[in-house]
């Protein structure tokens, strides 16, 4: 089977640059088959699926798989959206652990020493808790 030569691939690759809506399709998506068509038709040439791969990797192309996106996708409430994800959680959204303190009040028991100790809400208030406990048994 004939080959392209390299002012005929030059000459392909000047076809893929105009696009796909220059040849007739609807999207900017370049697929193998739609590239096999491109070769038949401006070349007189066929081409196996499998050979258009080939062929390009063999000139520097590599596969792209586009990236899957709603049609709807409203930009800015998706970047508003990361924005406000990567700022992290605060007391007036509801979370963190003021607003966790909030929601769980905290418990008291007895101990044995007749002292009151609160049972903390959250592992950082356990660790002050202690750690303040501890601080005050050396004294």
């Amino acid at each position: 089977m004939p080959r392209l030569s390299e002012k005929q691939f030059a000459q392909l690759e000047a076809e893929l640059a105009r696009g796909p809506v220059a040849h007739g399709r609807e999207d900017q998506r370049w697929t193998l088959a739609r590239v096999k068509t491109v070769i038949g038709w401006r070349f007189h040439l066929a081409y196996t699926i499998q050979g258009v791969r080939k062929l390009l990797v063999r000139n520097g192309w590599s596969c792209q798989v586009p990236a899957r996106r709603a049609m709807e996708r409203d930009d800015e409430a998706v970047a508003a959206c990361q924005q406000h994800r990567s700022a992290g959680p605060t007391q007036a959204d509801g979370h963190g652990p003021a607003a966790a303190a909030e929601r769980q009040p905290a418990q008291t028991s007895a101990s044995s020493a007749g002292t009151v100790v609160a049972r903390p809400s959250s592992l950082r208030a356990a660790t002050d808790l202690f750690g303040s406990m501890s601080a005050n048994a050396g004294s």
